[in-house]
């Protein structure tokens, strides 16, 4: 799929790839020799170049950094989606991202500038949780566990449609059936990212390859006037949900206060639920990910004050103590792309099992909420 269009005086020959394909790598190659163009575009971000080009990049991977500045679910959803698409190239028998590299590696031997097209996959990725509701981020984040494993289900006629289109979109294509916000912040603020860095790419003559899900948006906006600042921020928090953070826990402690003024058996129960339905809950979650017995017990004990605490998850507590307990080798990040293709890989590899179970915790400490407040509103109207 290749489309010539012009821009401000340059050229542009826009390719789209199929991700999975092994002809769309060798159409890459031959349009690069053919056109000889004075710049190559190509769908990454400057951490997906390095991760591609780069073997080791992994080994850079600060776990503890990851945590604290509480980036666990995003570099999750990240492998998790890397994972899909590992399965998914080891079935057709290709190297994921193969094009990319082809392209790359045709334009250093022409001579080409390579220029980063994409926007970069931690800010989609935040825009994307971001912009979901919580039952959402709860859905989203079962719905990718689960997927995992789907990639050995998928039937013959589904590789071949996969080898018409976007590796990415694919992925995503069911999940946007369900929840709109993903296919929109993934996939069409992406073919106006696309667009717009393609026009601004230096030269007079350029080849831009891309997957083929994001060129009919490309077309759409190419002749549209696009904020790509705009679209590098990331999404302020609602302020309902800035403000509910607050209200949620000062609530919780009204309850508290308005059961020990009523009686101290009132107040006790109500204490008794909430440290039970938190504590049991996310020390499920940790032990779902199987964490360290110290990495459950610090859940259970953090998740009742961490809830109360809208600074602070017990998902970070209990990454850390994970951290520290099982602290990741060397061979943990060098094996960590070969441990992502598989279920087993995940919870075996020390670095994705520090991420499972700080999302783990968390969404059972969110969950002892949601059971709690009932039992303590019965109790208060008993």
């Amino acid at each position: 799929m290749i489309h010539h269009l012009t821009f401000e005086g340059k050229e542009i020959i826009l390719i789209g790839t199929a991700h999975v394909s092994q002809q769309s790598a060798d159409e890459v190659t031959a349009a690069i020799a053919d056109e000889k163009p004075d710049t190559v575009c190509v769908e990454l971000c400057q951490n997906r170049y390095a991760t591609l080009t780069r073997q080791d990049q992994w080994r850079n991977t600060n776990i503890f950094k990851v945590v604290k500045e509480k980036k666990a679910f995003v570099l999750l959803a990240h492998l998790l989606l890397a994972s899909f698409q590992k399965r998914i190239a080891k079935k057709l028998n290709i190297q994921p991202g193969e094009e990319m590299l082809r392209a790359i590696a045709a334009a250093n031997d022409h001579g080409a500038q390579i220029h980063l097209a994409d926007r970069d996959i931690r800010t989609t990725l935040a825009r994307t949780w971001r912009a979901m509701t919580f039952w959402d981020k709860v859905k989203l984040s079962f719905q990718m566990l689960l997927s995992i494993g789907e990639a050995d289900d998928i039937s013959a006629e589904e590789v071949e449609k996969m080898k018409e289109q976007d590796m990415l979109a694919s992925v995503l294509e069911e999940l946007g059936k369900s929840q709109p916000v993903i296919k929109r912040v993934i996939i069409s603020e992406r073919d106006q990212y696309l667009a717009e860095r393609i026009r601004i790419a230096p030269g007079e003559k350029i080849v831009a390859v891309v997957g083929a899900g994001h060129v009919p948006g490309i077309l759409e906006h190419w002749d549209k006037p696009i904020d790509i600042e705009k679209l590098k921020e990331l999404h302020p928090c609602p302020k309902f949900s800035g403000l509910i953070k607050w209200i949620l826990p000062g609530a919780i402690l009204a309850l508290f206060l308005y059961g020990f003024v009523h009686g101290a058996r009132q107040g006790a129960q109500m204490v008794t639920w909430w440290v039970a339905a938190n504590g049991v809950l996310a020390g499920l979650g940790a032990l779902c990910a199987l964490g360290h017995p110290l990495t459950i017990l610090a859940s259970v004990l953090a998740a009742p004050l961490t809830s109360l605490n809208p600074m602070i998850a017990a998902g970070w507590v209990s990454g850390l103590v994970e951290a520290v307990t099982r602290k990741p080798k060397v061979k943990d990040l060098e094996t960590l792309q070969q441990d992502i293709v598989s279920i087993k890989g995940f919870w075996r590899n020390k670095v994705t099992r520090i991420l499972l179970v700080v999302v783990f915790t968390n969404l059972g400490s969110m969950a002892g909420t949601f059971v709690a407040l009932p039992m303590m509103l019965k109790i208060m109207a008993s």
